[in-house]
């Protein structure tokens, strides 16, 4: 019944309707009584959409947005595990702790460059999509963003990464710290291609932020604050 529901009210909304139904929510005139209108249903989900992503930018676009968080903290490369801990048992733990920083900080400085790839995904939305997100999961519309926008973000975060590498000295260090691990005698030598691990750390923590936002959205009346995400997401509920 649900998902028959979801098909019925769902459509692509003009600029019109979508001025439409904004004024009527800045005019009070949005009541939660009635039906879900299909202008509704689709600026909801994008609503939900858009909370998640603005989110997840702004709470990693910032110092201590990778860092701080432990959910999405880069560490120190697992391939190169090895050259943490021999170089914390010589006496390298500093130099490691530099390196864990200054990835962090390149993710933090790059996290900004989603906001215009996530909002075109959301833009695209399809007539299954929404369906699908409606009717998902508590991450459907976040497997949604990986699907269309992984890659692209990969791509698009590359550039910015190995700039901000440079200018929080991530280059340096990894190359002091690659430098006196490779010194040592007998180890094998390793130096994996920092960018690219940046990049997917930084990708994957974004969406585990905007996994996590979805979530609440979907579980908790108290994260639905607008008029459109209590009427389109409270219909969820029943």
């Amino acid at each position: 019944m649900k998902y028959l529901l979801l098909i019925t009210l769902f459509f692509s909304c003009t600029s019109a309707e979508l001025a439409q139904v904004a004024g009527a929510v800045l005019q009070g005139s949005g009541t939660t009584q009635g039906p879900v209108t299909q202008k509704e249903m689709g600026l909801g989900l994008k609503e939900a959409l858009s909370n998640g992503l603005i989110s997840a930018v702004t709470n990693t676009n910032k110092k201590n947005g990778f860092l701080g968080n432990q959910l999405i903290k880069i560490a120190f490369p697992k391939e190169a595990k090895i050259v943490a801990d021999t170089l914390n048992a010589v006496g390298g733990s500093a130099l490691i702790n530099k390196v864990t920083t200054s990835l962090n900080r390149a993710a933090e400085h790059a996290s900004i460059k989603a906001k215009p790839i996530f909002a075109s995904a959301i833009s695209q939305l399809t007539f299954m999509d929404v369906v699908k997100i409606l009717n998902g999961n508590s991450n459907e519309a976040t497997q949604y963003l990986q699907r269309v926008t992984g890659s692209k973000l990969v791509t698009a975060f590359s550039p910015d990464i190995t700039k901000s590498l440079k200018a929080v000295n991530a280059t340096k260090y990894w190359g002091d710290v690659m430098g006196q691990y490779n010194q040592i005698p007998f180890v094998k030598k390793v130096n994996p291609n920092l960018t690219s691990y940046v990049t997917n750390q930084a990708v994957n923590g974004l969406f585990k932020e905007i996994a996590k936002t979805e979530k609440s959205i979907r579980e908790n009346p108290v994260e639905r604050t607008s008029y459109l995400l209590k009427r389109v997401f409270g219909l969820l509920d029943k």
